[in-house]
C-alpha cells in the first residue's frame, strides 16, 4: 500500500488526519501515571520490609524509601493511585491519542476491564493477611481498599465514556 500524499509529507510525530501523536498533555499524563505506579511500588516495598522486620525483631525499623511517607501511612495508597487515575483522566483530552478517534473506546473499555479484574482478583486470591506466606503482593497489602481501587478505575472509564462520539 502506498501512503497518501498528506501522510507522506507530514513531519515526524504528526498525523495530519488525527493530530499530534505526542503533546505536552500526553507526556504529562504518562509522567503522572509513572509517578503513581512508582509511589505505590515504593510504599509496598517499604511495607514488606516492615513485615520482615516485625517477624524477626532484629535491628532498627526500616526507613521508608521516600522520606516523610511513614507519617502518611495509608494515604500513600491514595496518593499513588490518585496520580495514576489523574494521569488517565488527563489522557482523555482530544489533544492526546486516547482522547480522539478510537482512543476513548479503548480507554473506557480498558479502565472498566482493569477495575473488574482488579476486584475479581482481590476476591479470589487475596485471602491472606499481609506479610504472611502465600499473600498476594499488593492485593493483600491493600485489603479492603482494593474495592476503592477497582471502582476508581471504573470511574475513570466513565471520563472516557463522556469523550466517546
Amino acid at each position: 500500500m502506498s501512503k497518501s500524499k498528506a501522510t507522506a509529507t507530514a513531519p515526524m510525530g504528526l498525523d495530519p488526519l488525527r493530530g499530534p501523536i505526542f503533546s505536552v498533555r500526553f507526556v504529562l499524563s504518562l509522567l503522572l501515571i509513572a509517578a503513581g505506579i512508582a509511589a505505590v511500588v515504593l510504599w509496598t516495598i517499604h511495607l514488606h520490609d516492615v513485615y520482615a522486620w516485625q517477624s524477626t525483631g532484629k535491628g532498627k525499623e526500616p526507613a521508608p524509601l521516600i522520606p516523610g511517607t511513614k507519617k502518611l501511612d495509608n494515604w500513600n495508597w491514595v496518593i499513588g493511585f490518585g496520580l495514576v487515575f489523574l494521569g488517565l483522566i488527563v489522557a482523555a483530552h482530544p489533544k492526546t491519542p486516547l482522547g480522539r478517534g478510537r482512543g476513548p473506546v479503548v480507554g473506557m473499555l480498558g479502565c472498566f476491564l482493569i477495575g473488574l479484574i482488579w476486584i475479581c482478583t482481590f476476591y479470589v486470591f487475596a485471602n491472606r493477611a499481609p506479610g504472611s506466606d502465600g499473600a498476594v503482593w499488593l492485593l493483600s497489602d491493600l485489603q479492603q481498599y482494593n474495592l476503592m481501587v477497582g471502582i476508581g478505575f471504573m470511574a475513570v472509564g466513565f471520563t472516557y465514556a463522556t469523550k466517546w462520539e
